[in-house]
């Protein structure tokens, strides 16, 4: 799998996009690792965590024609959180797919939820055509296909798999130091907050040149986010024989029909 990535920031709507290359008769081994992530960027998505989308991965699925999608949102989420917090209930959770080369979605895969805390109910529906391309975003009209409690795996092994809930956050960053060196990115609130406004470091901690010669901490270590993981066969993704596909993901307001 040939695998790179982007980030696409807007309004209302944030994008990682990740291009896949799928191989015609399974996944080939990985030419390219992304490296983009995003962790509240922003006061706004620092006060709304289930809006604030953190990562997207493609991976090989467990068997040579079926591939998993994940993202995650809501990190940095503490051990204590983690035991009540949720997904947005006004929230629409999307992977958008392109399989005709145009980077426009051809089929979208949209999670919702209800209820609150690590007691919701979550609802996927897809892979289907969209009700409109681009930033409009409304809940396709297709039954769902699957739909059942967060925090457990649904579906089956042979055809769509459903994950939704709480997971450690698997990407590493001295965001302390990040913050040292662009402060105005810093949060609002804790204590990350209270470092100083102006730049008090040029360089990131690390063994060797360029870096400091420090040892880096990981800020995330230990600390949560909220999954979405979707496996599922490939086919169902490269519909008319298209052998390479663009997936990304957006959070956006849940416009139902």
């Amino acid at each position: 799998m040939q695998l790179t990535s982007r980030k696409v920031l807007s309004l209302r709507t944030k994008v990682l996009t990740a291009l896949v290359a799928l191989g015609v008769v399974g996944v080939a081994a990985a030419a390219r690792i992304a490296v983009a992530s995003d962790h509240q960027d922003t006061a706004e998505v620092e006060l709304n965590p289930q809006r604030d989308m953190n990562d997207v991965y493609v991976f090989p699925g467990s068997a040579p024609d079926r591939i998993v999608l994940a993202m995650t949102v809501a990190s940095p989420t503490t051990p204590a959180q983690a035991r009540t917090r949720g997904f947005g209930t006004d929230v629409l959770y999307q992977f958008r797919i392109d399989n005709t080369g145009d980077a426009r979605e051809d089929m979208v895969l949209q999670a919702t939820f209800e209820g609150t805390g690590r007691d919701q109910t979550v609802t996927l529906r897809g892979p289907v055509a969209p009700l409109f391309k681009g930033p409009v975003s409304r809940l396709v009209t297709r039954a769902p296909i699957l739909t059942g409690s967060t925090n457990t795996v649904l579906g089956s092994a042979s055809g769509m798999q459903l994950f939704a809930g709480v997971r450690d956050d698997p990407f590493f960053i001295d965001l302390e130091r990040f913050f040292r060196i662009i402060p105005d990115r810093r949060p609002v609130t804790g204590p990350l907050s209270r470092i100083p406004p102006t730049p008090s470091a040029s360089v990131f901690r690390g063994p060797n040149p360029p870096f400091s010669g420090e040892t880096p901490v990981d800020f995330v270590a230990g600390l949560n986010g909220l999954a979405i993981v979707v496996e599922l066969p490939t086919a169902l993704l490269t519909r008319g024989g298209n052998s390479r596909i663009g997936v990304w993901g957006t959070t956006s307001q849940a416009i139902r029909n």
